[in-house]
């Protein structure tokens, strides 16, 4: 019988369906090449039915209970049966033959690592499952970061280096389109904000207080649009799904070799056949979640930490869900595997209107009794390197563009990506075990040190008066024990130059705080004037500190005024034969509960007055002792790695058995304070300078009582606060926090002291509710803290515990080195007065933020036989690769990008309204803003630098209030013509550049 064309594709069709519907691979060969990879990929939902999103995914986290090698090769299997490698080399291959499933995958930090390692049939048959939409790269960073500990500067960046290797390996079809925050410890609007930026269509998280998942579950609220800025408006939208089961499967159908469920058995002979009763749990899961949300569609995270080494036993079983899910229900159920990104535009098709959010999703509770605030503090001297890590990146990367430096791609390549390491949120957080911990201080080191390379080539062809092919022999050495006292150059040499590089925009006036032995010392400046200086004792406490290896009694100090924005100045030290003399107007032993110690205009118990107007604040070293339990129910949390849970309402006061000591000085008034034998500070006034300096120690922390501690220091006003503070987001926009209150929803603490503790990566503050009074306090790391009281601000130091807090680390937060516990040492600094000048005083506090993130590099010569007219001669004292900016503007990001072009990103540093005329939009020529180079040609892209800014077309969502998610709110086009590069930034936007660079012929290498 002959058939006509329709009968031939009816039964074309029919035996499609059958090889799909019974799972007969497909031949490789018969497989479509072309690129079918976004929305397009899609499968189709159905109105009609209960919408089953499955997503196949694993959670790898890049360093936590293993270091990050052991995780990717799968080696110490007795702790954690854990291999990534095998992960990717065993989905690829189930997914080769089969045309439906899917796969998303996360950490770039891995997939780099596997990538390298693969043939290039396996490199041919990835880049082909991405295109086709069958393997999704969903978020895409470096590592999933944290979002408490972390500050924007090293979110952007990491993101940024995951695209780009993203982009440079697949192509379009591997950027990112969806957040993937599954495991982070709650999740702040900073992150929303910016991936919002980065032309993300949404997000999907796994964490969320418990009380607030109840309320936003019964009210149907758990898929929102987060309104993640007030300055960037609809442009930093973005819309929010936390979801029901975190990121685990349904109960029951975990189908991995780390699971203990039972498979899918599906064979009517057998006396194990279950797919009737599997399928009646899955259904009943399945549609009992859908009763908490708005559509038709619901997702089912289908993996866990480290699942699918063994692919196949997943998609075995998933398989069979899916056939017999849909053909013995088919008038009730879609199940399908699906992607995150799938997911969110079967949502976004429904155009219903969704509710909206403001603020952010701290702190976070699992329980009553368990707050994850510890872990804002947890390791504190990891999460100091961090920032330095932070603040030494941007300096080689600015270097490298400014002088043109060649030869150093590799290891600017391994520095960002040690520092997309470092942003995991296992990793800053302090929340690994500490031998992980330790591995991270070693990739960091090991970048840093490479670093070194760079900043040593771009120096010496910036100091060059000529450009030629000369051979420098002098070095820039950058002295890392600064922070203990220790430079064995300074300590040793008699003679050297200080070098002092300004990683910020704008030009700064810092401190120079040198180790030296009891002499006495010369400073002249570039033209070879005096510049007056002070030594100052090293405290007693330091010097003992262990691991410090050093002979230095003093510190030389000096102001280093107007060091030039991008650019250097040169001091030159000499040591005199006379002993130069130290005043001393105070020493005594502390007796009962500290008697005032005052200096002239700054001390522990500090007053302004101001037209009558009067702050006053005292500072205060308390601690907390943590809470012990077996961690069987709630109530018997111990405190640990992540939890904050004080074992008092309260915190305790310390005996104060020391000493101290006053210095004064013209350049700078110390005070000396020992409380104890593992608690100090020195409190620094400088005579020309508005701010005063905390400089604290604590450790070792002792334990022999058999009890943990947490030490706070507290900052307390005579401010009426009304039960408010403000904590930073990420570094960037500030928020509004109220003791004993969350915007959304009617708090009950059972934890009056962590519940009310917050993030605070670089400010937290306090007004007065009737007076122009503000009191800021500014880190130098993550903490954590609040206000607890009115008037005070609380901040946490340090933290050692003897029990581990059951949230999967296994291990006490005990830090040791060189024998005994951890020593934290670091500085606040506290700005506090009254606002006559709205702009004058939110500008000083901005910039007092951006030199302790960004503090300018002191780089030492030892001098040797040169003169200082002979380095006068033949090099620079000074130089600038900035002209001028405007002081609410900020050049955040300049760095080698690829194809012989350079990522400039330009930020606006102010929120709307929060003052009167620096926060309005500013105009910027890009043609003149250097002057080692000039801008050539610019093409704006997203805040991720992987998509032209033009292309990005965000799906939009409306809100209950009917807005409209816009693409780009009042970002205006760049404007180009006859020497003009016209930028115009509004508040708090961060705009990104590729450009093309004309070097000077002065400044080629």
């Amino acid at each position: 019988m002959l058939l006509n064309m329709k009968q031939i594709l009816l039964l074309l069709v029919q035996l499609l369906y059958t090889i799909n519907a019974f799972r007969i691979p497909i031949a490789e060969s018969t497989l479509k090449a072309e690129t079918t990879c976004g929305y397009q990929s899609c499968p189709v939902t159905d109105p009609s039915k209960l919408n089953i999103h499955l997503v196949a995914h694993t959670h790898d986290d890049v360093g936590w209970l293993k270091t990050v090698d052991q995780y990717y090769f799968g080696s110490k299997t007795l702790i954690q049966k854990a291999g990534v490698q095998y992960i990717l080399d065993s989905v690829i291959q189930a997914l080769k033959d089969y045309p439906d499933r899917r796969f998303i995958y996360v950490e770039t930090a891995y997939l780099w690592k596997w990538w390298q390692r693969q043939s290039e049939e396996v490199r041919s048959l990835t880049r082909r499952l991405i295109n086709e939409g069958r393997l999704e790269i969903i978020g895409g960073a470096w590592s999933m970061n944290d979002e408490a500990t972390t500050h924007y500067h090293s979110i952007v960046d990491q993101f940024t280096w995951g695209f780009r290797r993203l982009n440079d390996t697949f192509g379009q079809c591997a950027r990112p389109k969806i957040g993937w925050q599954i495991d982070p410890f709650g999740h702040s609007r900073e992150q929303a904000s910016l991936f919002a930026q980065m032309g993300f269509d949404g997000m999907l998280f796994g964490r969320l207080d418990y009380e607030d998942k109840s309320k936003r579950l019964s009210e149907k609220s758990s898929e929102f649009v987060w309104k993640a800025s007030s300055s960037l408006g609809n442009y930093a939208d973005l819309f929010t799904a936390a979801m029901y089961n975190t990121y685990s499967p349904p109960p029951g159908f975990c189908f991995d070799v780390l699971c203990s469920d039972d498979p899918v058995i599906d064979d009517p002979e057998s006396p194990d056949y279950n797919v009737d009763q599997r399928l009646g749990s899955f259904l009943t899961y399945s549609t009992n979640q859908a009763r908490y949300f708005r559509t038709n569609n619901i997702i089912l995270t289908m993996g866990g930490d480290f699942t699918y080494q063994h692919a196949d036993m997943w998609y075995k079983n998933l398989d069979k869900l899916i056939r017999y899910a849909n053909t013995k229900y088919p008038e009730k159920v879609n199940v399908f595997y699906s992607t995150p990104s799938c997911y969110l535009k079967a949502l976004n098709d429904k155009k219903l209107a969704w509710p909206t959010k403001n603020d952010d999703f701290f702190p976070y509770a699992s329980d009553p009794h368990a707050f994850w605030t510890g872990y804002f503090t947890s390791r504190p001297s990891l999460k100091f390197f961090e920032r330095q890590g932070n603040n030494f990146l941007q300096i080689c990367k600015q270097l490298s563009v400014i002088e043109n430096v060649k030869g150093h791609e590799k290891n600017l390549e391994e520095f960002r990506e040690a520092m997309g390491v470092m942003q995991h949120h296992d990793a800053v957080t302090g929340t690994e075990k500490q031998k992980v911990a330790e591995d991270y201080a070693r990739i960091l080191y090991k970048s840093i040190a490479d670093g070194e390379k760079i900043v040593n080539d771009a120096m010496s062809s910036m100091v060059l008066k000529k450009k030629k092919n000369e051979e420098r022999k002098d070095s820039f050495d950058v002295c890392w024990g600064l922070n203990i006292s220790s430079c064995s150059i300074t300590e040793n040499s008699n003679e050297f130059i200080l070098t002092i590089y300004n990683p910020l925009s704008r030009p700064i006036t810092t401190y120079a705080r040198l180790p030296v032995p009891d002499l006495s010392y010369t400073v002249l400046d570039s033209n070879q004037q005096k510049v007056a200086s002070q030594l100052v004792p090293i405290p007693d406490v330091v010097q003992k500190i262990p691991g410090r290896f050093s002979e230095a009694v003093n510190e030389l100090v000096f102001r280093a005024e107007a060091i030039p924005a991008f650019g250097f100045k040169v001091y030159f030290v000499k040591a005199e034969a006379t002993r130069q003399e130290i005043f001393s107007t105070d020493s005594r032993y502390i007796t009962g509960n500290n008697a005032n110690i005052t200096v002239d205009n700054g001390q522990i118990l500090v007053r302004f007055d101001r037209e009558n107007k009067k702050l006053n604040f005292a500072q205060s070293f308390r601690f907390y002792e943590g809470a012990e339990g077996n961690n069987e129910v709630w109530a018997n949390r111990s405190s640990g790695a992540y939890i904050f849970r004080p074992k008092n309402p309260y915190s305790s006061s310390f005996n104060f058995t020391g000493t101290y000591k006053i210095y004064k000085g013209d350049i700078v008034q110390e005070i000396h304070l020992q409380v104890n034998d593992w608690v100090s500070e020195v409190v620094r006034v400088y005579s020309a300078e508005d701010f005063i300096e905390f400089d604290w120690m604590v450790g070792p922390i002792p334990v022999d009582d058999k009890v943990g501690k947490e030490i706070v220091t507290k900052y307390s006003s005579n401010l009426s606060t009304g039960g408010y503070f403000y904590t930073d987001s990420n570094g960037r926009e500030m928020l509004q926090r109220k003791r004993d209150y969350r915007p959304t929803w009617q708090v009950r603490l059972q934890e009056q002291i962590s519940g009310n503790y917050y993030p605070v990566t670089a400010k937290i503050s306090i007004k007065d509710t009737e007076l122009p009074l503000k009191l800021n306090v500014l880190t130098d790391r993550a903490q954590g803290g609040s206000s607890l009281v009115d008037g005070e601000v609380e901040l946490m130091l340090h933290r050692r515990l003897l029990k581990d807090d059951a949230f999967g680390v296994a291990e006490a937060l005990n830090e040791t080195a060189f024998g005994k516990g951890m020593i934290a040492k670091g500085k606040h600094i506290v700005f506090a007065g009254e606002m006559k000048n709205i702009d004058d005083f939110v500008l000083r506090e901005k910039e007092l933020a951006l030199q302790l993130l960004l503090q300018p590099l002191i780089m030492i010569t030892n001098k040797a036989e040169k003169t200082g007219d002979e380095w006068r001669k033949n090099f620079k004292t000074q130089d600038s690769a900035v002209t001028s900016l405007p002081p609410n503007i900020h050049v955040l990001t300049l760095e080698p990008w690829k194809d012989d072009t350079v990522l400039l990103r330009l930020e606006h540093v102010f929120e709307i309204n929060e003052a009167k005329d620096y926060s309005k939009a500013v105009t910027v020529n890009l043609k003149n803003l250097f002057s080692k180079f000039t801008i050539e040609s610019v093409q704006e892209t997203t805040l991720g630098g992987n998509q032209w800014l033009k292309d990005m077309n965000r799906l939009r969502w409306n809100s209950e209030s009917n807005n409209i998610t816009e693409q780009i709110d009042a970002m205006k086009p760049v404007e180009v013509r006859d020497n003009v590069i016209n930028v115009t930034i509004n508040p708090m936007e961060i705009r990104t550049f590729i450009v093309k660079l004309r070097y000077n012929s002065t400044n080629k290498v």
